[in-house]
């Protein structure tokens, strides 16, 4: 969207404003939360050194190998979701809870002689991402438009390209391909023409006031299925490798309302009038898909205290597919005109639904720990954890059905992101032979750049949203017990994270500021987790 010219060449087959993918859509699936067993999250997820737990499938395969004896079990998460949204001048707050089969797996191990003491073989499942949020904001005094923003990309084309006539859709229109968010607000009157050639204005002038509200709700979710092979050598060296089978699917709806007084309205006559306007956008929007990854990993035990883990993921890569469309709803009084002259000027326009695949590739992730056995009473452990969101990838299908590389948007993926850096630390406790305690923190820094968050940059998107969230810092305490009895064992754990990011309704532009608010999303997980070891 907004750079229909510059690909219009490479696109000539297909509408630009659906077509193209954007660096937002990258950031947006390339998100992982942090999931596993009820043992490894009340640890944080410090387990790259330490293994022999179902989520190592994971996260560090080489964790496989540890194993001495075969596991099967699974995992409960009860994941009760606040999310708070402030802005200038409102706070508002929604609820929400969920509860998902987290993870479950098997792990097959067998006695070898030699130097390779063991051989492990594992499948696991695990949810390593939910999208499910839905969260409001309201912005008291917003000092532009979303008219005016779409107005300023739009300037350049013709009028006579944006609106239908007998037998012309321009939603159709490869030739010229117009901007799909610049015809639904020509055709819904929220931009209309202005002084010069091909020049447009938004509906904010300057005696303009208004406000805004906005909706988002979010589901879906990222699942893998991992397979891991893996050995121990003399008990010193432990290692594996992993294979990762993921199924990806995101769903959305976001709704954008403004309401407005003394602004640059057309009336129910057609004529370029100073009345109040309201205008609701309201995007669609299905992506799903499969993809897959390799990991692999290592874990060294020079001597029995001390222990050290490195695992490296490759990107994930994806064939995905999406579908989407917008609608606006739209409504303009003139106060000097009487009732019984059709007002006000409202109705409702929609896009056509679009249709299209792409390719994406994930960040990399390198991950090293460290930790110390003490004895068989007490394990501590630390985790940092690398993600390179700078070097995530789209693919475009071009006129001839080949996926190409969008070097505008691996462009915008280098301006807007950079790598995130992730710390985890755990400890366990042996209360007694059945019984034990541990704890965990994990915290992850923005993979956002300063620049691209405070305003500095403009913000492309795809298709006809023109909305999307910045994540901050993440903070996750948990705390956990653990319950052996012979072969059997029942691990409990409670988190407490803090995610704080921010949502704009849509980027700066000409100097003008966006509807923004500040979003902080509080979960309170309770993890169960049952296995039997054989």
């Amino acid at each position: 969207m907004k750079r229909t010219a510059i690909l219009m060449a490479a696109l000539a087959a297909l509408p630009m404003s659906v077509a193209a993918q954007s660096a937002i859509d990258a950031y947006n699936l390339s998100q992982t939360d942090q999931r596993g067993t009820a043992r490894f999250m009340a640890m944080g997820g410090a387990f790259t050194a330490l293994g022999g737990d179902l989520s190592t499938l994971n996260q560090n395969p080489a964790g496989i190998g540890v194993y001495r004896r075969s596991e099967i079990g699974a995992t409960l998460d009860i994941s009760p979701r606040s999310f708070e949204t402030r802005t200038a001048t409102h706070t508002q707050s929604m609820d929400k809870t969920k509860t998902y089969c987290n993870n479950f797996g098997y792990v097959g191990t067998v006695h070898l002689d030699g130097a390779m003491r063991t051989f492990s073989w594992g499948a696991s499942y695990n949810r390593v991402a939910s999208f499910d949020r839905t969260y409001k904001s309201y912005n008291g005094a917003t000092g532009t438009s979303i008219s005016n923003y779409i107005a300023s990309f739009t300037n350049g084309t013709s009028a006579d390209i944006l609106g239908f006539d007998t037998g012309y859709n321009p939603y159709y229109n490869y030739d010229d391909n117009p901007d799909w968010l610049s015809i639904l607000a020509y055709n819904s009157y929220a931009i209309n023409p202005a002084s010069g050639v091909n020049k447009y204005q938004g509906l904010f002038g300057n005696s303009t006031y208004g406000d805004a509200f906005s909706r988002v709700q979010e589901r879906g979710y990222i699942d893998e299925y991992a397979i891991d092979f893996g050995g121990n050598i003399s008990d010193v060296v432990y290692w594996g490798i992993g294979f990762g089978i993921t199924d990806l699917s995101y769903h959305s709806t976001v709704y954008y309302s403004e309401s407005m007084a003394d602004a640059n309205i057309c009336n129910a006559n057609g004529n370029p009038v100073v009345g109040d306007a309201g205008i609701d956008l309201t995007n669609y929007r299905a992506i799903t898909g499969s993809g897959w990854n390799f990991k692999a990993g290592l874990i060294l035990k020079p001597i029995q205290e001390f222990r050290l883990g490195f695992a490296v993921h490759t990107p994930t890569w994806y064939k995905l597919s999406q579908s989407s469309y917008a609608e606006m709803d739209y409504s303009y009084f003139d106060p000097n005109l009487p009732e019984d002259r059709y007002n006000p000027l409202s109705g409702n326009e929609y896009t056509e639904d679009s249709y299209y695949d792409f390719r994406l590739y994930t960040p990399w992730k390198f991950m090293v720990g460290a930790a110390a056995v003490l004895g068989k009473f007490a394990i501590v452990s630390f985790d940092y954890e690398y993600q390179a969101f700078n070097d995530m990838s789209i693919k475009y299908q071009d006129g001839w059905g080949d996926f190409v590389t969008d070097d505008l948007v691996k462009q915008d993926i280098k301006d807007y992101f950079k790598a995130a850096n992730i710390i985890r630390l755990g400890a366990e406790v042996r209360l007694s032979s059945h019984l034990s305690a541990r704890a965990g923190y994990n915290h992850s820094t923005t993979n956002v750049k300063d620049e691209a968050d405070n305003g500095n940059l403009y913000i492309y998107t795809s298709g006809m949203d023109p909305s999307y969230t910045f994540n901050k810092e993440s903070n996750a305490y948990s705390f956990g017990l653990g319950y052996r009895y012979q072969a059997f064992y029942f691990d409990a754990t409670y988190i407490y994270r803090k995610n704080k990011s921010t949502w704009h309704a849509f980027s700066d532009f000409d100097g003008y500021r966006a509807p923004t608010a500040e979003l902080t999303e509080t979960n309170n997980n309770v993890v169960l987790s049952m296995g039997f070891k054989f």
